[in-house]
């Protein structure tokens, strides 16, 4: 992403706070657009401009979802959620679905009138 000249910040469980609070507060600024991170940091994440999040890979806990996708559409704004989802994740997506009673719709065309 970078390589194209997208403003990309990276956080990971084994950086020490400071760098983490760094690194949230670019991204918090909006100096940095766009914030990668492990399921361990997904709880941490409280900003308001997020309106869209990707999860590469799902939890392995349903209830690690709506943390996840918490981050997305806060504050009465909208919000979308884009799950990667692989033969292999079935069963994790059928556990989350059914956990939230909810169904998680395949991803529509027209996805940008969801922003």
């Amino acid at each position: 992403m970078r390589s194209r000249d997208h403003t990309v910040s990276a956080t990971h469980g084994d950086m020490d706070q400071n760098t983490r609070d760094i690194i949230m507060r670019e991204f918090r600024s909006g100096s940095s657009r766009v914030l990668i991170t492990t399921d361990l940091l997904a709880r941490d994440i409280d900003v308001q401009q997020v309106s869209l999040v990707i999860n590469y890979d799902l939890p392995t806990q349903p209830e690690n979802y709506l943390h996840r996708i918490g981050c997305s559409g806060r504050f009465g704004r909208k919000g979308v959620a884009i799950n990667f989802v692989t033969k292999d994740d079935d069963r994790m997506l059928f556990d989350i679905q059914k956990f939230y009673n909810v169904i998680i719709e395949e991803l529509p065309a027209n996805v940008a009138d969801l922003l």
